[in-house]
Formats: structure tokens, C-alpha cells, sequence
């Protein structure tokens, strides 16, 4: 087992990063988990006092390749990201899968050795989109279930969370994602990533059918309303992901401050909506840094 994997815990036992994220979901319910896109956006997040962090698929392709979210992007290219937030912070974290990339054992086990807390895997064919629009294909709920299976076969930890998204939904009706989302189980699935759902009802029907946690994905401009954690209790839910609020936030008031400086030839109206350099300094833990005369900053352990 990868040393990484494992973090001690402030009583100094060995904990995994899977329990780690089971015992965040015991404490906090819904766990609201946000979307990171690198390093620094783990930081920033596990400041604001988050206790679980998300790697999306979509955030990889568009963020760190400047690509849409068409399956461009594969296993390598996620495990990049990966490893660079869960050096960064102790906060454990779930990442997007997509398919499982033809190899969902190889992908959980290099998945466990990166130090991801959990994966989820979808129903999509490879050629796969965006779960809030229009033209998906999915996998028969057989193909899916070996996905499951396999994925299974490659923990090397018991801890360690598989999720099962269904795109069903929107395509084959609630009923007939409901009975994936039971098969997803029955193969191995340790919670169903329910997606665009349209009503709390839904939720409820979800999570009293299959008995395990369902997630909720709460993206914006997608079929899903914007459902508050309160709400989303009261349905049942157990996870409220919120999978790229921060990144298109973020994207958003760079292109202002890039086109401001563009067309007024300074950034002096735009200071104010800037992170300061002493706040910069303090998120990183600077001093701590620089105390460390003659050595590089080294990695959380």
C-alpha cells in the first residue's frame, strides 16, 4: 500500500483517505463537498472550512488543457491533478472517473495510490457529456455493473468509496435509473451519484430505493435546481457536491480583470476585487516556509 494513502490523525493513528471521507459524511450531513481546480483552490476551499474536496473531469479537460469535456482527457491527466491537491491539503477527496477509462481496476488502484478518497464511475458510453445535456448514451446496466465490478477488484483498501453515476434520468425515466442505480449496488457500489435529477421528491425516492448514500450534484445552469443543504436533508441526501461554483467564479472575474487592463491600460479599478499579496502569504503559510533556511518547501506529509 502507498505511504500516501494513509495520513495520521491528531490522536496518531493511521487513517485512509476513504475513512477519512466516510467519517466527514458521519459528521456533517449532507457533506457538502466543492469542486477544486488545483492546488491552491484546495487550500482556499479547506480555509473556508470545507471538509471534503472534488476533482471534476470537466474541470481537468477545460482548466489544466484548455479542452471541452468529450472524454479528451484520460487517466494520466486527472492522476496530474490529483496528486498536486492531495500533497497540498489532508481533506479527503473524490474524484470524477468518467468511465473508468477501459481499466477501472488499474484506474482505482492508481486512483489509491495518488491518495483519492473516492472515485465515481458513469453509465455513459466512452464517446461520453456533460450530464445536464442533451444526447447521452449509456452503457446497458450489464456493461455498467462490470465496470462496477472491476473497479471493486482493484481496492486495495476496504475504505476506499466507489461511486456509481446513473445518467438514466433524464433519458430512460426515474424508474429505470432507480433499477441501475440498484444493480450499481447490488455489484459492489458503496454510494449512486443520481444525475440531473429535477426535484426533491426524486431524491427521495432515490434514497429510499437503493439504501446506500446518494450524491447530489448541485451544478449551476444544469437541470438540477440550486437545492440548499437543508433541503437536500430533508430528501435524505448524504452528499451536496458542488462540482465547478468556484472555478467559474473564478474564470469569470479573470476575464474581466484581463479585458479591464486590455482596455483601460492599468489594473487600478479592479484592486479591489484582488487577493492581496499579505493574504496570498498567509494562505500559503509563507513564514513557515522561510523559517526553513537553505531547504526547499517540502510537500505535506
Amino acid at each position: 500500500m502507498d505511504k500516501k494513502f494513509f495520513r495520521v490523525n491528531s490522536s496518531g493513528a493511521r487513517q485512509s483517505a476513504g475513512a477519512r471521507l466516510l467519517a466527514a459524511m458521519q459528521i456533517e450531513r449532507p457533506l457538502q463537498v466543492v469542486g477544486v481546480i488545483n492546488a491552491y483552490a484546495a487550500i482556499l476551499a479547506e480555509k473556508a472550512g470545507f471538509k471534503a474536496l472534488y476533482l471534476s473531469g470537466s474541470g481537468v479537460a477545460t482548466a489544466s488543457h484548455g479542452l471541452p469535456d468529450l472524454g479528451f482527457t484520460g487517466l494520466d491527466d486527472v492522476l496530474a491533478d490529483v496528486e498536486r491537491i492531495t500533497s497540498a491539503t489532508l481533506l479527503p477527496l473524490i474524484v470524477d472517473a468518467d468511465t473508468g477509462w477501459d481499466d477501472p481496476e488499474k484506474t482505482v488502484r492508481a486512483m489509491i495510490k495518488a491518495g483519492t478518497a473516492a472515485i465515481h464511475i458513469e453509465d455513459q458510453v466512452e464517446a461520453k457529456r456533460c450530464g445536464h445535456l442533451p444526447g447521452k448514451q449509456l452503457v446497458s446496466a450489464a456493461e455498467m455493473t462490470a465496470r462496477i465490478k472491476a473497479a471493486v477488484k482493484g481496492k486495495t483498501t476496504p475504505d476506499f468509496v466507489i461511486i456509481a453515476r446513473t445518467d438514466a434520468a433524464a433519458g430512460e425515466g426515474l424508474a429505470a435509473a432507480i433499477n441501475r442505480a440498484c444493480r450499481y449496488r447490488d455489484a459492489g457500489a458503496n454510494m449512486i451519484f443520481a444525475e440531473a435529477l429535477t426535484s426533491l421528491d426524486e431524491y427521495r425516492q432515490f434514497v429510499k430505493a437503493v439504501r446506500i448514500p446518494v450524491l447530489a450534484n448541485i451544478t449551476e445552469f444544469g437541470k438540477t435546481p440550486l437545492f440548499t443543504v437543508e433541503e437536500l436533508r430533508s430528501a435524505g441526501v448524504s452528499v451536496a457536491l458542488s462540482p465547478l461554483s468556484a472555478f467559474r467564479a473564478m474564470s469569470a472575474a479573470a476575464f474581466d480583470v484581463y479585458r479591464t487592463i486590455r482596455i483601460r491600460g492599468t489594473q487600478k479599478d479592479v484592486l479591489p476585487r484582488m487577493q492581496t499579496r499579505a493574504e496570498l502569504y498567509e494562505f500559503l503559510d509563507y513564514p513557515a516556509y522561510e523559517q526553513k533556511t537553505g531547504a526547499k518547501p517540502k510537500r505535506k506529509k
